[in-house]
């Protein structure tokens, strides 16, 4: 989330979250598909928008899905009284958000149907890349070039590379090389395997001859985009 703009990217299970994170009148949510790990927080809306001012709330998400959120998420037997939320489909245009910075789709390989987000403010830029698997030689790679923080899915550790191609989600060295052959300047690990409870789940120091600043995300954490 970038609260300071209304911003969201997906609404999985940590949507509840955003409530106390709600600084503006408006709130876009972007979402990068429909799979249930990243749709399902859009049934929370009303818990999150309780009592909260917010005039309008608008999702954006390709234009083939938006009849999967109308039909099978909020399908009458499931969820008979919708939130008051419009759906509106993004295109390959530059998006302007409230402070006037642009924001761009990057399609990417997931089963299903997936996309990448970017925002470029004059001095900086920030790009959400998750559910893909990850190769610098990758269409989406041109696009995140030069951004100045990426937030890259990272599901498995090396290793797992044949569960990483059925699945449409990335292993750790080929995250580290699509990083270093974009030019980021740092990046934060998410989308992580959560059966894996162990204190260090990615082993960051086997990429540090790749891409030296990548950091494991955590829940709640705050940075400065």
């Amino acid at each position: 989330m970038l609260p300071e703009l209304g911003v969201i990217f997906d609404a999985g299970t940590g949507m509840f979250r955003v409530r106390d994170l709600i600084q503006t009148e408006t709130l876009d949510i972007f979402l990068s598909h429909v799979h249930l790990d990243h749709s399902v927080g859009l049934t929370f809306l009303y818990d999150v928008l309780f009592e909260k001012q917010v005039s309008r709330v608008t999702v954006h998400v390709a234009a083939d899905k938006i009849e999967t959120i109308r039909n099978h998420l909020f399908s009458h037997q499931l969820f008979p009284v919708q939130p008051n939320f419009e759906i509106k489909a993004f295109d390959e245009s530059p998006i302007s958000l409230a402070d006037g910075s642009r924001l761009i789709t990057i399609p990417l390989q997931h089963p299903g149907g997936c996309h990448g987000f970017r925002v470029d403010w004059p001095d900086r830029s920030f790009a959400y890349i998750t559910d893909t698997t990850a190769q610098p030689d990758a269409d989406y790679v041109e696009a995140i070039t030069g951004v100045t923080t990426l937030i890259h899915e990272c599901y498995f550790p090396d290793g797992h590379e044949d569960h990483a191609a059925l699945t449409g989600h990335s292993c750790l060295t080929p995250v580290a090389q699509v990083a270093a052959q974009a030019n980021v300047e740092r990046m934060f690990l998410v989308h992580i395997n959560p059966l894996d409870d162990s204190e260090t789940p990615l082993d960051l120091d086997s990429i540090s001859d790749i891409f030296n600043n990548a950091t494991i995300s955590q829940d709640e954490m705050v940075i400065d985009v």
